[in-house]
């Protein structure tokens, strides 16, 4: 039995995931509390999870890791910051509608008390119809290089993060709080949303066990309920032809599933998740992140989802979930510990290295698995 494990789980895992628990052993001797760092693995688990998520249903269509799951987080972060520039305007359309169709309990009190809320979901609503426009041509393109996806699909993710660098000065924003002072037009490096939906997630229904650990359960319960979405679409009739395009195109050309239709859907479902990914990764951090910000999303998440067992053939949410939290666990972990341990602030180059280092294991180990 526990070679069977071992032989699933793989020696270079168990020896990351045995690292990172002695990493947390190895806390309280340095000064470290392992509440405290349990706390923040936590958070960053929730930050991340959803972009993570957004690499299955490429993979499991046959499409290779999503490289270009920054299209999907630029698409977010226009549903972001348009649901800021137009924040006063959607609420007051809202009262409008409530008034019109006589919806009592959808009033001002109402709306002031839920007003992140809603506007986290404005955000989402937002993003979505963009992010799916953009899919739709990302997965076509795609279907036009089979063989090739993960290359052009860097490509795609890389090019697009350079063009918006240009839309991101030129597009008309007006809100003060998003543009530039001194010119009054492009947006800023950075944008706060507090005001908007700051720790919407984060701070809903969270538990604080102590003053140095808390679990942030609405983040938590948000990634659960996407998991289960992509779970049980993967087990649909759609889901399962996707699965089956993935495994053997032929057959399933065969069996009479579109193929390029099936690619096309799983691009799309990758991308809109890479995009709502994004927004929740916002209300934890506090910040919309523009220009460069999106370049560097995607190895991580490429690099969770690979150490979490996947391939790039096959990906489940298991995967996801054990990837996610040794990633960003490890990534927690080892600055506090060598920080602590060497006497010295030496965080950000210590986090480059574990994070580059986790990401490079991730891409040059062995990952195609049979079906």
């Amino acid at each position: 039995m526990i070679g069977k494990f071992i032989e699933n789980a793989g020696w270079p895992r168990i020896i990351i995931a045995l690292f990172l628990a002695g990493l947390f052993c190895a806390a309280p001797f340095v000064g470290v509390r392992v509440d405290t760092s349990l706390s923040n693995t936590l958070v960053r688990f929730g930050m991340n999870g959803v972009m993570v998520l957004a690499m299955i249903p490429m993979v499991q269509a046959g499409c290779g890791l999503n490289f270009g799951l920054p299209l999907g987080i630029i698409a977010g972060l226009l549903g972001a910051t348009l649901s800021i520039e137009w924040n006063e305007e959607i609420f007051k359309k809202i009262i409008e509608l409530s008034a019109q169709y006589k919806i009592t309990w959808l009033n001002a009190e109402f709306l002031n008390l839920h007003h992140d809320a809603i506007s986290f979901a404005s955000a989402i609503i937002i993003a979505v119809p963009i992010v799916a426009i953009l899919g739709w041509f990302y997965g076509k393109l795609l279907n036009r290089v089979k063989g090739d996806e993960m290359m052009i699909a860097t490509y795609v993710g890389f090019s697009s993060v350079s063009f918006m660098c240009i839309a991101w000065l030129l597009l008309p924003y007006k809100n003060p709080t998003m543009v530039w002072g001194y010119a009054g037009k492009g947006l800023r490096t950075t944008i706060s949303v507090e005001g908007y939906w700051l720790h919407v997630l984060s701070d809903s229904l969270a538990i604080d066990i102590n003053e140095h650990l808390r679990i942030p359960t609405g983040m938590l319960i948000f990634f659960a309920v996407m998991a289960l979405i992509v779970w049980i679409f993967m087990r649909s009739k759609t889901g399962t032809a996707i699965t089956a395009v993935g495994s053997n195109p032929e057959f399933a050309r065969a069996s009479g599933v579109n193929v390029d239709h099936m690619r096309t859907i799983s691009v799309m479902l990758s991308t809109i998740l890479g995009a709502i990914g994004i927004i929740v990764y916002e209300q934890s951090f506090g910040f919309i992140q523009l220009y460069m910000g999106p370049f560097y999303m995607a190895l991580p998440a490429v690099a969770s989802i690979l150490l979490g067992g996947a391939s790039v053939n096959k990906a489940g949410i298991l995967n996801v979930i054990v990837g996610t939290f040794l990633f960003q666990g490890i990534l927690t972990m080892t600055p506090s510990v060598i920080n602590s341990y060497l006497q010295t602030d030496m965080s950000e180059v210590i986090r480059l290295i574990v994070s580059n280092g986790m990401i490079l294991y991730a891409l040059t180990r062995k990952v195609r698995a049979g079906r």
